[in-house]
């Protein structure tokens, strides 16, 4: 049986990534994705070892070529069971494989946004999640030089896919990162 402790996905994460920011997203994608898991009664560890190791191949492979494939195929040497494997191959459009499970479709909701989010709160006065609400990352959203990388549809996307608003699902995101925030170094002055 494979092992999806948080342990064991931070290890996965600490051997792969050496960059503290895409730890820090990493981190982020699975402080919001466990909410969703404790939200709806879903495998919150199973769910948070997806969530924390989705990119971990990221960094030594940042094309489409190999992003996620080559962590998947990690996982699959390591007797990961397909769910987790295909859960990180949906993420990426491009890989073909459509998100079918609510793991799927929260993993790719959370992701992005995740980092919005993360980027939203430091480039406040407080450099803070915790004083961060919806409406300021809505405004964000429209700001196309801001966090430019971030692709809006996908912020769109995930929350249709998830059936839920745009603004509920920011501010549920936002409410699982403060769970966190000193962690992710999105405590600031606050």
């Amino acid at each position: 049986m494979a092992d999806l402790s948080r342990d064991k996905a931070w290890s996965l994460v600490t051997e792969h990534v050496q960059s503290e920011s895409l730890r820090k997203h990493l981190l982020a994608v699975e402080a919001a994705v466990r909410g969703y898991a404790r939200m709806w009664g879903e495998d919150e560890e199973g769910w948070g070892f997806v969530a924390l190791v989705h990119d971990m191949d990221y960094e030594k492979y940042p094309d489409r070529e190999n992003h996620p494939y080559r962590g998947v195929e990690w996982l699959s040497q390591d007797g990961y069971p397909e769910w987790v494997t295909r859960a990180i191959l949906s993420h990426a459009d491009y890989s073909g494989v459509t998100r079918e499970s609510r793991l799927e479709k929260t993993l790719f909701a959370c992701d992005e946004l995740s980092g919005f989010i993360t980027a939203a709160a430091l480039v406040r006065p407080s450099k803070s999640v915790l004083d961060l609400e919806a409406s300021s990352v809505i405004k964000r959203m429209k700001d196309k030089a801001f966090a430019r990388a971030v692709p809006r549809e996908d912020i769109h996307k995930g929350a249709a896919e998830l059936g839920l608003p745009l603004d509920e699902h920011i501010t549920n995101i936002i409410r699982f990162l403060r769970e966190r925030a000193g962690e992710l170094g999105l405590k600031g002055t606050l």
